[in-house]
C-alpha cells in the first residue's frame, strides 16, 4: 500500500500542494548531489544521501522538500565514466529555474542542502543574483562542511582525520548506513597518488604543494588517484559513523529549518520575531 508523504513534493498532486500553500507557507527545500565516482567499492549516485537526509528534516521541521537535483558541477570526476557532469553554466541555470518555480508562487522561504561541496560556488552566484532582483535570502547548507569536530570524533575516535576524505568518509560511512547494500568491501590503506609536474599532488584532486603551499591546476582525478580515492582511509568506515553522521545532520538541518520558518527571507537584519 502506497502513503503519500505530505513532506516530499514528488508525492504530492498539485491540487494537494495548493491547499497546503494556502494554509500556510512552508520551507521548501532543495536538495542537491551529483552522479560521481566515490572510489571502487561505494556508488557513483551520493545524491541518495543529500535527498534522504532533506526529506528526513523536512519531515521533522514541517517543511516540504522538492526532488533532488541528482547532477553537479564535477569537472574533474569527467575522466571517470558513469558520472554525469553539468557545465557550470547548465548547473546555475537549473538550479536558478528551480528556485524561481518557487518563488513565482509567493513562496519565499527556500533552503538549499547540498551534498556536493564543489556545487558550492555556483550556488554562491546563483543565490546573490536571487538577491539582487528578487530581495529574497535563499540560504544554503553544505552538508559534510557541517560535520563538527565533536561529531568526527565520535564517529572515528583519534581515527577521524585518516577516514576523512573524498571515497572515504563522510561519504562511505553514509551511504553504508542508508543504503548498505550498495557499498562493496573497500581496500584498507592509503592510496598512492601520483605527482604534477613532479610535485606532490593535494587531496583533493586539483592542486599540488609548491613552496609550502598549494597551486592549482586543471587535472582529472584520474591524473592523481587510479581509484578515484582523494584521501582517507575508506575501510575504516562503518554503518555505524553513517548512522552519527546522518543523525547529526537531519537534526542540524532541521533545526535550522525551524529558525528560518519564523525569519523574514528579505530581511536578515533581522532576528526570527523581532518586529519590522
Amino acid at each position: 500500500m502506497n502513503c503519500v508523504r505530505p513532506h516530499a513534493l514528488q508525492d504530492l498532486s498539485h491540487a494537494a500542494f495548493a491547499e497546503r500553500i494556502a494554509n500556510d507557507r512552508p520551507v521548501i527545500v532543495l536538495p542537491l548531489g551529483s552522479q560521481e565516482e566515490q572510489g571502487p567499492h561505494a556508488p557513483m549516485g551520493d545524491f541518495l544521501a543529500a535527498e534522504r537526509i532533506a526529506l528526513a528534516a523536512a519531515e521533522a521541521a514541517g517543511a516540504v522538500c522538492a526532488p533532488v537535483l541528482p547532477f553537479g558541477f564535477a569537472e574533474f570526476f569527467r575522466g571517470f565514466p558513469g558520472g554525469v557532469q553539468l557545465r557550470g553554466s547548465t548547473f546555475r541555470a537549473v538550479l536558478r529555474d528551480m528556485i524561481d518555480s518557487f518563488l513565482d508562487h509567493g513562496l519565499d522561504r527556500i533552503v538549499i542542502v547540498n551534498g556536493h561541496s564543489t556545487n558550492a560556488p555556483l550556488i554562491a552566484e546563483v543565490v546573490h543574483a536571487v538577491r539582487r532582483e528578487t530581495g529574497v535570502v535563499v540560504p544554503a547548507v553544505h552538508l559534510w562542511r557541517s560535520l563538527p569536530d565533536a561529531v568526527w570524533e565520535e564517529a572515528h575516535g583519534d581515527k577521524a582525520a585518516a577516514a576523512r576524505g573524498h571515497g572515504a568518509d563522510p561519504v562511505t560511512s553514509v551511504m553504508m548506513y542508508l543504503a548498505p547494500g550498495l557499498v562493496g568491501q573497500a581496500k584498507s590503506g592509503a592510496t598512492p597518488r601520483k605527482p604534477v609536474f613532479g610535485l606532490p599532488s593535494d587531496p583533493h584532486f586539483a592542486s599540488a604543494r609548491f613552496g609550502g603551499t598549494s597551486i592549482d591546476f586543471p587535472l582529472d582525478a584520474g591524473e592523481v588517484a587510479d581509484d578515484g580515492i582523494g584521501s582517507g582511509d575508506p575501510s575504516l568506515s562503518s554503518a555505524r559513523a553513517g548512522q552519527i553522521f546522518t543523525r547529526f545532520l537531519i537534526g542540524h538541518v532541521a533545526d535550522f529549518l525551524r529558525h528560518f520558518q519564523k525569519s523574514d527571507p528579505r530581511r536578515p537584519d533581522l532576528a526570527p520575531g523581532a518586529p519590522k
